[in-house]
């Protein structure tokens, strides 16, 4: 059985830039339709492709991830997943940002049928640079919502800006363009498109109404 290389991209919202995670997926010789990416918080693993991307891995096929951080962010959850994957798939993973130490195959060779050393020490590891990227979602949201009761100190307004068809970014616009006929014919499910475009039920009606609307 070949081994199956896959690339995994998190971003946080649908106007943040993959390019440069994309960038180093195929440097890799991953093909693009290999590379799966999610525009989600980092905080649990429900998120569309990345589940997507784990219901075809199988034993011996390899998966890239940018950083640690990149598979998620909540500590307990990413070593759960980690060790889901290495050991009961028995697929395995590294973290180009920490490929040295971050490589489960490393750690799957230090073991033998006397010792289980790799292991011990992958979950030693693990545990420490999850706890880091945890600590570091802690951090953010905690900035978040001090700058949040700033700005309401403040007078301020804080609502988003209204999204619409001129506010996509450019790569939700090549999705949009990519998709939409695709949408219309069925092919794809709303909710699926909605996923992929990173919006709410009424903004992504909203601007599938505006894009029929400009190409009439």
């Amino acid at each position: 059985m070949s081994t199956k290389i896959f690339g995994y991209i998190r971003v946080s919202t649908a106007d943040q830039n993959t390019a440069r995670q994309e960038a180093k997926m195929k440097a890799l010789g991953i093909d693009e339709r290999d590379i799966y990416i999610d525009h989600a918080s980092g905080k649990d693993f429900n998120r569309p492709q990345y589940q997507n991307m784990k219901s075809r891995m199988r034993e011996g096929d390899l998966i890239y991830v940018d950083a640690l951080d990149r598979l998620g962010r909540n500590y307990e959850a990413i070593i759960s997943e980690w060790k889901e994957i290495t050991r009961k798939i028995q697929a395995d993973i590294i973290v180009l940002e920490n490929e040295t130490l971050f490589d489960s195959r490393k750690f799957k060779a230090m073991n033998s049928e006397d010792s289980q050393l790799g292991s011990l020490m992958e979950d030693q590891f693990l545990s420490l640079l999850s706890y880091v990227a945890d600590q570091e979602r802690k951090k953010i949201l905690k900035r978040q919502k001090e700058g949040i009761a700033a700005a309401r100190k403040a007078g301020k307004h804080l609502g988003r800006p209204a999204i619409s068809l001129e506010t996509l970014s450019k790569e939700q616009r090549a999705i949009l363009e990519a998709n939409f006929e695709k949408w219309q014919s069925k092919e794809i499910k709303g909710v699926e498109f909605m996923e992929m475009l990173g919006l709410k039920k009424n903004t992504f009606y909203k601007v599938v109404k505006e894009y029929t609307i400009s190409h009439n």
